[in-house]
Parts: C-alpha cells; structure tokens; sequence
C-alpha cells in the first residue's frame, strides 16, 4: 500500500518527535546576540571614556592660530622675561591677564621694528585696537578658576600649564578635567612649592617634597582636603 504524502509526513513527525521549528543556525545566532547585550554596553563606555579623555574633548596638545606667532620658548626660555611682566594679574585677580599692545612695544619700538610677523602688532597700536588673542586655556562658564588664589598657595606655573619655556607656541598640557583639579585638591601637598619658586619653569620638586608639601600646605593655610572637594570650591 502506498501512502499519501500527508501520512508520510506524520510518520517522520511522530519517529523525530517534533517537527523542526528554527533554522540550524538559530542556536548561533542567539548566542551572539546575547554576548552582543553583555558587550557593546562595556565598549560603548570604554568609547566614551576614551572620547572625554582624548584632545578631541580635552584640546591637550593643540596649538590655536594667533595673531602674532608669540613664542614663549624665545620670550622666556631664551630672554629669561618673567610671566609677571605680561601676565601682570595673575598674583591678585582671577584672570592673568593678557598684554597690552604697548608692553609688546615697549621693547619692539626699539628691535624687530620692520619684522613682517610683527605688523598686527604695529597696526594694533596705529589704529588703538586690542589684538584678538585665541584662548588656549579655556575651562566651561561653570567652572571657577581664580589664578591669585593659586599663586598664594604655592602652586607654581608650571604645574597647571607645564615647560611653557619650551614651546615655540603655547598649547594646553594639563587634562583640566574636573578629575585632574580634584586630585590636586584632594593631595596638594606634592605641587606645592617656596614663594621664590612659583615664577621658577625650571623648577622640580626635592626629594622631600612629601614633607615639605605639607609643611608648607600649613604655613600657606591651604584648606582641608574635604573643603577643597566641595562643589562649591569651583562651582559658584
């Protein structure tokens, strides 16, 4: 007897158990799809992570086009110029404060008079109009940074804006991420420094900075580690 197709496929249903629901390849595929749940968060944050860390976010090692190439390795690395003569602030504001066009020529009246670099510079003192500097430092309109307080505490230049001496033109070395500033406020002791220090770029710690930080930390009456933690230190 001959039987129709209908009972075949009974008889293979029934000798198999169940009739075969999902592809072969199924199994595979949810397993992949579940190890994809378990790690494209993890890669998604350490993406981010990387991303808010990287100059893209942090503008470390960049260099902004100026008006005037001003090079700091020559200004002060070479002729030895003190930040205070341009930045004449920095020790009772907030601000550092940036030059006028007359304290660039009080000395370029007298050399470099013809130097084509230097025509904005010129035009800028004819025509009675600041130069326009590119911020190279520039932390959120949140944040408060007051570079008086900084100073009187014994925090040098250097340790914020690093080998400035060194660079034909400046650009940011520091993270200046909220993380970077608490690990100083959190342990200030390692970058602190003597007064005649603070000025120093050449200036590296003894070998007993430990102690001398925090002897020193005392003697400049730098708040608790706790205080200085606190939103409201930087966040007004």
């Amino acid at each position: 007897m001959r039987l129709t197709n209908a009972a075949r496929g009974s008889r293979s249903e029934t000798a198999s158990g169940m009739a075969q629901i999902f592809r072969p390849g199924a199994d595979t595929l949810a397993r992949v799809v579940l190890a994809g749940i378990a790690v494209v968060p993890v890669l998604a944050v350490g993406l981010a992570t990387t991303l808010w860390r990287s100059p893209y976010a942090t503008a470390q090692d960049v260099t902004r086009e100026q008006p005037v190439p001003f090079s700091h390795e020559h200004h002060v690395g070479g002729l030895g110029i003190d930040c205070r003569y341009c930045h004449t602030s920095v020790e009772k504001a907030a601000f550092a404060g940036i030059p006028p066009t007359e304290t660039c020529m009080s000395c370029h009246s007298q050399i470099w008079t013809n130097a084509p670099m230097l025509a904005p510079v010129r035009t800028s003192l004819a025509e009675g109009r600041p130069l326009v500097w590119r911020r190279v430092h520039a932390l959120p309109d949140y944040v408060y940074f007051n570079h008086s307080v900084h100073v009187a505490k014994g925090v040098g230049c250097s340790t914020c804006h690093g080998a400035i001496q060194t660079m034909k033109l400046v650009r940011q070395v520091a993270l200046l991420t909220m993380g970077w500033c608490l690990d100083c406020h959190r342990d200030p002791a390692p970058n602190l420094r003597p007064r005649e220090a603070i000025f120093d770029m050449t200036w590296t710690p003894p070998e007993d900075q430990a102690e001398q930080g925090v002897r020193l930390a005392a003697a400049y009456h730098v708040k608790s580690p706790v205080r200085l933690s606190e939103c409201s230190i930087c966040h007004r």
